[in-house]
């Protein structure tokens, strides 16, 4: 038997994935930097990494503002109150996660350190894998056929 209340994870592993990450690429990009695309392709990647920060702090505002309006936890270590299916968790299931990964992406493009590129697909291959799957498996103990049918309606990622 499944305990409703526990959470679904004891370590709140997004959040350490992600700058993870973000240092090893940097690291990497200074120690062993990669070839870039030059321009004029690179000033296109350059605008389009600003672009997808801007996406990025969209999603974010909307994650957040809908958690906070559904009165349940941000925190990936706690279990959830309310199962939230609007705002950007109307398109993915993981708004957040995917912010985070997007955000890996677009400062690899504004840097041009296709480290932060590689290691953005590793963080959310290893979020999917300690976070997201047991966090499936809690909403569906806790919140059953809604869950269900939500999770056939939205994507897990994009």
């Amino acid at each position: 038997m499944t305990d409703l209340n526990a959470a679904p994870s004891r370590v709140p592993w997004p959040p350490i994935l992600y700058l993870a990450a973000i240092v090893v690429a940097a690291v990497l990009g200074l120690l062993y930097p990669l070839p870039w695309i030059t321009e004029p392709l690179s000033d296109l990647l350059f605008a389009a990494g600003w672009l997808a920060v801007a996406g990025v702090v969209a999603i974010y505002y909307s994650a957040m503002q809908t958690l906070k309006r559904a009165k349940t936890t941000i925190r990936p270590d706690r279990p959830s109150e309310h199962l939230v299916t609007s705002g950007a968790f109307s398109f993915t299931r993981n708004p957040i996660y995917f912010a985070n990964t997007l955000l890996m992406i677009a400062i690899g493009l504004i840097t041009a350190n296709v480290w932060f590129l590689a290691l953005a697909l590793i963080a959310a291959f290893a979020t999917q894998k300690l976070a997201i799957v047991p966090e499936e498996k809690h909403l569906q103990a806790r919140f059953g056929k809604k869950y269900i049918d939500y999770s056939k309606k939205v994507r897990r990622w994009i």
